[in-house]
C-alpha cells in the first residue's frame, strides 16, 4: 500500500553540486535531448554507484560531466531533497564547492550557464532541484 510508511521503496541516491565562482554565481547545466527531462536546467552531478561514497561519486561525476577535478575537502554538504519517482524514491544530496581544477565544459549537457542564486527561481528545473534553490539563495 503506497504511503509514507512504506518500507519496500527502492531508493535512488543522487549527488549534485552548486559550483560557486568568485562572483558568487552558480553553475547549472541543461539536460541534453533524448534524456529524461531533456531541456531542463540542473545542478551537475549524478547517481551514487554501489560501493561509492557520495563525495567520491560527485568527484567522479564532475570529471565525467564537466572535465574538472576537486577534492573531498572542497565539498561542503549543503542540504538534500526527497522526491517520489513512483516505485523508486530519489534522495538528492546537494554539496557546495568553491575550489576546483580546470574549466567546466559541457561534456554531458547541451549547455552550461553561470547564474546568480536568485536567477535559479526563473529556470525550468527538475522537481527535486527546486526545493534547493531557496537554500542556496539564503546561503549565498
Amino acid at each position: 500500500m503506497p504511503g509514507p510508511d512504506r518500507t519496500d521503496l527502492d531508493y535512488l541516491f543522487v549527488v549534485a553540486v552548486a559550483l560557486i565562482d568568485t562572483d558568487g554565481r552558480v553553475l547549472v547545466q541543461q539536460r541534453p535531448a533524448g534524456r529524461a527531462m531533456a531541456g531542463l536546467w540542473e545542478f551537475p552531478g549524478g547517481k551514487v554507484e554501489r560501493g561509492e561514497t557520495p563525495e567520491r561519486a560527485l568527484i567522479r561525476e564532475l570529471a565525467e560531466e564537466l572535465g574538472i577535478d576537486t577534492d573531498h575537502a572542497c565539498l561542503a554538504p549543503a542540504g538534500f531533497a526527497s522526491e517520489s519517482l513512483g516505485a523508486r524514491h530519489l534522495v538528492l544530496l546537494l554539496y557546495v564547492c568553491r575550489k576546483w581544477r580546470g574549466i567546466p565544459r559541457a561534456l554531458d549537457a547541451s549547455a552550461l550557464r553561470w547564474v546568480r542564486p536568485v536567477e535559479l527561481h526563473g529556470l525550468d528545473m527538475p522537481p527535486a532541484d527546486k526545493p534547493l534553490i531557496g537554500l542556496l539563495d539564503a546561503l549565498l
